[in-house]
């Protein structure tokens, strides 16, 4: 008996030695965390990092509600959510730790390669309804977009529409998941998503920002020059008085290891 006892107590004590992080928010971020979770846990055995996904806005709610240790977020903390923290006496701290080129997608049938941000943005606004009027087959174009709650929702809407309001009756989908399978399945179908989702049930769009003079393909290699235009930052967001529990996991991230990950999931690296 006595030696179960004591059987009993080694077990809670090594399950108390544990130290759990929580990682939530950003489904764009979702490949990139869970990897280096994984392997951070390798040389890290007294940490478990749990990981969730949800959208970026679900990841800021979590920090504010504190169910969360890093928010991860696929674009820049909104003003509001910054009060929010700072009602609940939350000063956060910012990480990039990555960087995303944002890539537009149709169906691989679809003969259309080349959109400028104009016709884009009249895409997902609804002021363009045919893909006859971008140089495509006489066919219904049928957008997808990421739910509101998402850092990629509001980051396309900011960087390509500039702002202008979504169309009514948009597709919207919870997941970056769900708009590649509805996209694989959809001839007429359009939406975007992170390169690292990329795969061979899509075809990215080459994209113009400069009225058609020239059309870039979303690539590491095309972000990293700089020609690719639309880019952005992956975050971490913590509360800074947890810094020490979170400041392995961010110097792993940051490291050389972490962000060898961050090249072979198909992201761009931090420069250092």
């Amino acid at each position: 008996m006595k030696k179960l006892i004591l059987a009993a107590v080694i077990f809670a004590a090594a399950i108390i030695s544990v130290q759990a992080q929580r990682i939530k928010g950003s489904d764009t971020m979702l490949p990139l965390s869970q990897r280096a979770a994984e392997e951070f846990m390798k040389s890290h055995p007294s940490l478990m990092v749990t990981v969730t996904g949800g959208g970026s806005g679900v990841g800021i709610t979590a920090l504010v509600e504190g169910t969360t240790d890093l928010a991860q977020l696929s674009r820049k903390i909104k003003f509001d959510e910054r009060n929010k923290l700072k009602e609940k006496g939350i000063t956060v701290q910012e990480v990039i730790v990555a960087y995303d080129a944002l890539s537009v997608i149709v169906h691989p049938s679809n003969k259309v390669t080349n959109l400028t941000r104009e016709q884009l943005e009249g895409i997902f606004t609804g002021a363009i309804k045919n893909w006859k009027e971008v140089g495509g087959d006489d066919m219904p174009i049928i957008a997808y977009s990421r739910e509101t709650s998402s850092g990629t929702y509001s980051f396309f809407k900011e960087k390509v529409l500039k702002n202008k309001n979504y169309m009514s009756g948009i597709l919207s989908m919870p997941a970056t998941g769900a708009i590649i399978q509805s996209i694989s399945q959809t001839k007429g179908a359009i939406g975007y998503v992170g390169l690292a989702y990329l795969n061979q049930k899509v075809k990215p769009i080459r994209v113009s920002y400069d009225e058609g003079k020239s059309y870039i393909e979303p690539s590491i290699a095309k972000s990293k020059s700089g020609e690719y235009p639309i880019v952005r930052p992956l975050y971490y967001y913590y509360d800074v008085s947890k810094e020490k529990t979170v400041k392995p996991y961010i110097d792993y991230i940051l490291s050389a290891e972490g962000q060898a990950i961050v090249n072979a999931i198909g992201f761009i690296t931090v420069e250092r």
